[in-house]
């Protein structure tokens, strides 16, 4: 079995790598990898607060490798970090890293780059699924997500805070990609047939930062 660590966003897409990992016979996974804005301790972009990041690896059964970064974070100072994570991975006998990366070509070259001859394996379990069928798929088998973040400049801020469902999907305009796979949006996963029990959060104070929308989830 390929001892293989999850990058670990907390949203649908990560969610539903987990589930197909967790479903293949050669893989033990062994811990999800997040990064997180150090000085508000919450996931980077998703701004979900660690506090719910915690539960949810607890709810998946895993161990998780929380990652601090600076906030700015520089790609120099990023790379940095991250060099140090591989590292760590490859003293623990890690042998492979996984993404739930879906269409984006120059997102998976950049990440096949950094693991590049260090041993690591780079695996992306749902990679090129036409995402209007993965939306679809994920809601049909349990998954539920509730919406964190909005691109205002390519989604109206109203979508922050709402549940990914198939009301969600109706209601997105022509050209938004239903798994926000272009940054339109971004998610917390917080039940599906990846966890142990589901996650109870409801959408509190909704606020705009640094050109995003995000909604707070309590």
């Amino acid at each position: 079995m390929t001892r293989t660590l999850l990058s670990w966003s907390s949203g649908k897409d990560s969610a539903w790598a987990l589930h197909a990992l967790k479903q293949d016979p050669d893989i033990e996974l062994v811990g999800l990898l997040t990064t997180l804005n150090e000085g508000v301790a919450r996931v980077a972009m998703h701004a979900v607060r660690e506090t719910l990041l915690e539960r949810q690896a607890q709810a998946a059964g895993l161990p998780l490798w929380k990652i601090p970064l600076p906030h700015p974070c520089p790609n120099e100072a990023y790379e940095r970090i991250m060099a140090g994570v591989i590292e760590r991975a490859q003293g623990e006998g890690v042998e492979a890293m996984a993404f739930g990366d879906l269409f984006l070509e120059d997102i998976r070259a950049y990440r096949e780059r950094q693991l590049d001859g260090t041993g690591l394996e780079p695996l992306f379990p749902i990679w090129g699924i036409p995402t209007h069928e993965l939306a679809r798929t994920m809601l049909a088998a349990g998954l539920r997500a509730h919406i964190t973040c909005v691109d205002p400049r390519q989604l109206d801020r109203s979508f922050a805070g709402r549940i990914f469902d198939t009301d969600f999907l109706a209601d997105l305009p022509a050209g938004v990609d239903p798994c926000g796979e272009n940054g339109e949006f971004h998610s917390f996963a917080t039940d599906g047939p990846m966890f142990s029990k589901r996650l109870e959060v409801q959408a509190g104070e909704v606020v705009e930062r640094d050109g995003f929308v995000f909604a707070d989830l309590l």
